[in-house]
């Protein structure tokens, strides 16, 4: 399939390069994804036959993910979040009461830096562990309750840490 890019002419692979070579990663990128999503799809549509989604009375199920296209060989990383999972035995989905807040980690030269979204918590809610290359976050207020482990891209010392929590988005920054 031809299509039209710079003054109509037709997009062909030579026409791509012509862009950089980042448009290439892009696009090999956005194919990984469609894949991706193909089979998320193709999972989703097994938990839709069952139509039953197991969980405790009164607990709303969250779920979510988040698509990360990374640079040279990363590829596409897709990672769920919320508190929908599906039970490794049975194969059925269940909401469980604990959700799994979307995380980001921006690592630089001078440190680490991991972003949690946590809607509705505050500063006192949340309670962090670092152990080596294990950053766990945990918060509850309320009926909210969250909880995930990263591992982080090396050790990491308690010392140089530094916590902060703005309108339920945690920022955990460590010093290398």
């Amino acid at each position: 399939m031809a299509m039209a890019g710079k003054r109509g002419k037709p997009m062909t692979h030579e026409t791509e390069t012509d862009f950089g070579a980042g448009l290439g990663g892009i696009m090999r990128g956005l194919g990984d994804l469609v894949e991706k999503l193909g089979e998320l799809a193709e999972t989703g549509e097994e938990l839709s036959k069952s139509g039953e989604i197991r969980g405790k009375q009164g607990v709303k199920g969250v779920y979510g993910f988040t698509v990360k296209v990374g640079s040279g060989n990363q590829g596409v990383k897709v990672e769920p979040f919320g508190n929908v999972r599906t039970d490794k035995t049975t194969g059925q989905a269940e909401v469980q009461e604990i959700r799994e807040p979307m995380v980001d980690i921006f690592e630089e030269k001078d440190f680490v830096l991991v972003v949690a979204e946590m809607p509705g918590i505050g500063s006192k809610d949340v309670r962090i562990d670092l152990k080596d290359d294990v950053l766990a976050i945990s918060a509850a207020k309320g009926d909210k309750k969250y909880k995930k482990e990263i591992l982080l891209p090396g050790n990491f010392s308690p010392e140089k840490m530094t916590v902060s929590c703005n309108n339920g988005v945690v920022e955990v920054k460590i010093a290398r």
